[in-house]
C-alpha cells in the first residue's frame, strides 16, 4: 500500500537576523528525529540528528539517495570536531582557522560516536560549519551535529531556494526553513586531510588556489575503484531530467557555436533552452543568462536556478556554455560535467 504524503510545514525566517522562537521550533523537530530542509551559504541542506541512525535514515528515504553514498556532518561549534573523529590533522586545524564558518568539508578519520550511515561504513567522516546565519543558529540550538546532504530528490540540480525544496520534497519531510535564496548555489569544497598532502576530492568554493595559500600543497582526486569518501562523487548528480550538453571552448569559440546550434536547432523545430553568460550576448525567451565570465561567482549561483526552470518548462535539450576551468569555474565544470552524464537507460 503506498503510503501518504506527510505534512511538511514551512517556517520564515530573515537570513541575516533569524527568528529565535522559529529556529527553535525547527530544532525541537530535530532533536526529536525529525528531517528539515535549512539554507546554508552553499545550497539547502537536509538535516537530521547526525548522532541517529534512524534519523539520518530517513533523510536517505527522503532522497531516494543510495546508501553507499556518505553524508557530511554540519557543527556549530569548532569544540564538536574533537568527539566525531580520531585525531584533527595538522593541516586541519590551520584549515578550519582559516575557512570556517565556510563551504570548506574537511575527511578524517571518523571517530566511534559517528554512525555507520554517515560514513556509508567507510572510515572517513565528512565535517565542516556552514557560515550561513540561519544553519549555525540553528545547529547551536539543536546541540548536534546535523548529517545534511542537499535537499533535493537524489540525482536533481541542488536547491538554492525554499521552492526547489518544496518542489522535491513536500510531503516527504517534516519542514523547511525558508531563509531565502543561497548565495554560493554550489555545494561545499571536500578536501580529504588525512593524507599528505591534502586532496581535493571535489571542488566548490574554496577553490585550490586558496588552499594553496595555506598549504604546501593540494592534491587532485582521481577516480578509481576505491569507495568515494565524499558526496557527489559516485552516482549522477546535479541533473534535470531533459538532457543536457556543455559547449566548449575559447569564449568567441564556444558564442558562434551557441549561436549556429540555436538557428539549426530552431529550424528543426526543437525547443532548447540556452544557459550563457553575459559574454554571449544572445537574448529571448529560450535564453537564461548565468552571469559573467569576469565573475565566475555570479555563474555559480545561478546555475541550479536555471537548470531547474529549464527542466520544468518543457524543452527538448538543454545546451549550457562551458568556462574556463580554473578558480571557482573548476567546481562549476565538475557539476555541468555530472549533470551532462546520461543516467541509465537514456541513449
Amino acid at each position: 500500500m503506498e503510503q501518504e504524503p506527510m505534512r511538511t510545514r514551512t517556517w520564515q525566517t530573515d537570513a541575516t537576523h533569524p527568528d529565535v522562537a522559529v529556529l527553535a521550533e525547527a530544532a525541537e523537530v530535530l532533536r526529536q528525529g525529525g528531517i528539515v530542509a535549512f539554507p546554508t551559504e552553499t545550497v539547502y541542506g537536509l538535516g537530521a540528528d547526525g548522532t541517529s541512525e534512524k534519523a539520518v535514515a530517513r533523510v536517505f528515504s527522503a532522497k531516494g539517495r543510495p546508501a553507499d553514498n556518505p553524508v557530511i556532518l554540519h557543527v556549530g561549534r569548532r569544540a564538536w570536531v574533537d568527539h566525531l573523529v580520531r585525531e584533527v590533522p595538522t593541516a586541519a586545524e590551520a584549515l578550519m582557522e582559516r575557512f570556517w564558518p565556510g563551504p570548506l568539508t574537511l575527511v578524517m578519520e571518523r571517530g566511534q560516536r559517528v554512525p555507520d550511515i554517515v560514513t556509508a561504513g567507510l572510515p572517513g567522516v565528512a565535517i565542516r560549519m556552514p557560515a550561513h546565519p540561519v544553519a549555525l543558529a540553528l545547529i547551536r540550538l539543536v546541540e548536534r551535529p546535523l548529517a545534511a546532504p542537499s535537499a533535493n530528490r537524489s540525482g536533481r540540480p541542488s536547491p538554492t531556494r525554499a521552492a526547489h525544496v518544496a518542489r522535491d520534497l513536500a510531503g516527504h519531510i517534516d519542514g523547511i526553513l525558508d531563509g531565502g535564496p543561497c548565495q554560493v548555489g554550489l555545494e561545499s569544497t571536500v578536501l580529504d586531510v588525512r593524507r599528505d598532502p591534502p586532496v581535493i576530492l571535489r571542488h566548490g568554493a574554496v577553490t585550490r588556489e586558496m588552499l594553496l595559500e595555506h598549504l604546501p600543497a593540494v592534491g587532485e582526486h582521481v577516480g578509481g575503484g576505491a569507495p568515494p569518501e565524499s558526496p557527489g562523487l559516485k552516482y549522477r548528480h546535479y541533473a534535470p531530467d531533459v538532457p543536457l550538453e556543455i559547449v566548449g571552448g575559447p569564449p568567441a569559440e564556444r558564442h558562434r557555436a551557441l549561436k549556429e546550434a540555436r538557428r539549426r536547432l530552431s529550424a528543426e523545430g526543437k525547443r532548447v533552452a540556452f544557459l550563457v553568460t553575459e559574454e554571449a550576448q544572445m537574448m529571448g525567451p529560450d535564453v537564461y543568462l548565468l552571469g559573467t565570465d569576469r565573475d565566475p561567482a555570479t555563474i555559480a549561483a545561478s546555475l541550479y536556478g536555471h537548470l531547474r526552470t529549464a527542466d520544468d518548462s518543457g524543452y527538448d535539450r538543454i545546451l549550457v556554455e562551458g568556462v574556463e576551468e580554473s578558480g571557482l569555474g573548476r567546481a562549476v565544470m565538475d557539476r555541468l560535467r555530472r549533470a551532462a552524464e546520461a543516467p541509465p537507460g537514456r541513449d
